[in-house]
């Protein structure tokens, strides 16, 4: 029993639907068998009483002037009125006298004259007392483990009592239409079970695979963020529809504030690490600076060799290298710049085309501006450039990058795409931290400064990176506000 209690709502509820169908049916069935069983004895007993009665008034003046061939003539007759094999049809007559002597049957070979009706049989011997009796009622007996039914119905007129009327039913035929009847019973049962089975089941089966689904979900969500439950699996109005909304609701919620986090421990990072280079970047510049001063006053000497001269080149090259780099980590947006223009996109295709034609990649333009914004166009034109040329290195020969340009809603926005390789989950989660992604190309400082020009901007940039067509598809999208939409 554990067992079946232990199974899962898929099973369980069409399980225990179907056993309560062919319970139901069974009970109701068996119900209508007895009552219908029943009905045919009172009716049987109702009729025999009836002709009982009518043929022992007419019996009595026979058997009162001794007429033996006249009592033998009226049990006869319903035997030549009837025909079938109905319930009611009875098998035999016998007429008892007042000492329980055959006086006439209509099966005298069974139940001859005279003779003693008791001892023909044991099943009459069961009948004893009802030959002694000299009651006014008929009366209806069924022996125990008899195959018969007996109707005992006195021949009497007032006082004077002359003997007894029994009437002997096969209970063969009364089973033969009970059967009968039993048999369309259990064909009903049987289309009812038939009709009702696959409805249960299917209706079980509907209810039970949402809680199912649900159940695997929810045992998901200390692991992972699951997917959503799919509307159309259950789209009702009932406690579990509304289980399952409040479910999606929730998992949304929880996806939201996931979000949340990881930007917040993302920008505090980010943030952290801002700061440190920042203060690294400042304390490198000044020692830096005295030492290129120092270079640039050494040069003036004229009495310096070739030698010294070359070596001097070498050591300023080097520290103007690591001024440049420094110089990257201290990212502000120049607020005071001039606008950006459409100029400003026009210049950039410029720089970047004899890049994209070097590497064999085909550029793709679409600017939609159309007036200056009011953005720093340096800081801009810095954003965009850094995009375009890495999205021009990590595109093969051959390949595409596609930039497009628009204005909408007071927000410009910039969207690069490449058909490169695309960015891991490991790559994604550390790509806007300085060299982080660094490699023979560049230092991975590039997009580092475009997420904080961005950010301090009041923009954002975001990276989308799948497989496509049969090759990678990367694109990064940045959106600048510089107004209040209208």
């Amino acid at each position: 029993m554990r067992f079946l209690l232990n199974l899962s709502f898929r099973y369980k509820v069409p399980l225990w639907g179907s056993l309560l169908i062919v319970a139901t049916a069974m009970i109701i069935s068996s119900t209508l068998l007895l009552r219908s069983y029943g009905e045919l004895k009172s009716d049987l007993s109702r009729d025999a009483t009836t002709q009982g009665r009518t043929m022992a008034a007419t019996l009595f003046s026979a058997i009162l002037h001794d007429q033996v061939w006249r009592a033998y003539e009226i049990i006869k007759a319903p035997f030549s009125r009837e025909s079938g094999d109905g319930p009611r049809q009875v098998e035999s007559l016998v007429v008892l006298d007042r000492q329980g002597r055959v006086y006439v049957s209509t099966n005298p070979e069974s139940a001859p004259m005279l003779a003693d009706f008791v001892r023909l049989s044991p099943e009459f011997a069961s009948l004893a007392g009802i030959v002694s009796e000299a009651g006014r009622e008929t009366r209806v007996l069924e022996p125990e483990g008899s195959d018969h039914l007996f109707v005992a119905t006195p021949i009497r007129e007032e006082h004077a009592h002359l003997g007894t009327l029994v009437q002997i039913y096969s209970k063969k035929v009364l089973r033969s239409r009970f059967q009968e009847s039993a048999g369309q019973a259990a064909l009903i049962a049987f289309l009812v079970i038939v009709l009702l089975l696959p409805i249960g089941w299917y209706w079980g089966q509907r209810t039970a695979v949402p809680l199912v689904r649900l159940t695997e979900r929810v045992e998901e969500l200390g692991r992972r963020l699951p997917d959503d439950l799919a509307p159309e699996l259950y789209d009702y109005q009932d406690e579990l529809g509304r289980l399952y909304r409040a479910y999606n609701r929730t998992l949304h919620e929880l996806r939201e504030k996931a979000q949340i986090e990881r930007q917040m421990i993302h920008s505090e990072r980010l943030a952290a690490i801002g700061k440190l280079t920042a203060g690294i970047a400042h304390e490198v510049n000044n020692p830096l600076l005295g030492m290129l001063t120092a270079l640039d006053t050494l040069r003036h000497h004229d009495e310096l060799s070739p030698r010294t001269l070359k070596t001097l080149t070498l050591i300023e090259r080097g520290l103007m290298q690591i001024k440049d780099t420094v110089g990257a980590l201290l990212v502000e947006a120049k607020v005071k710049s001039r606008d950006f223009s459409p100029q400003d996109v026009e210049d950039v295709r410029t720089l970047i085309e004899p890049q994209a034609r070097e590497r064999g990649v085909n550029l793709q333009w679409d600017s939609r501006m159309t007036a200056p914004l009011p953005l720093p166009s340096s800081s801009v034109r810095q954003v965009l450039i850094n995009l375009l040329l890495n999205a021009v290195q990590a595109s093969a020969p051959g390949g595409e990058v596609s930039a497009a340009i628009t204005v909408a809603d007071a927000v410009l926005s910039l969207v690069v795409v490449n058909g490169g390789q695309t960015l891991t989950d490991k790559q994604t989660a550390h790509l806007f931290e300085p060299f982080a992604n660094a490699d023979e190309r560049g230092r991975g400082l590039g997009l580092w400064v475009c997420y904080q020009i961005a950010r301090q901007l009041g923009g954002n940039i975001e990276v989308e990176s799948e497989p496509r067509d049969g090759a990678g598809r990367t694109a990064f999208k940045v959106t600048i506000p510089f107004g209040t939409p209208p």
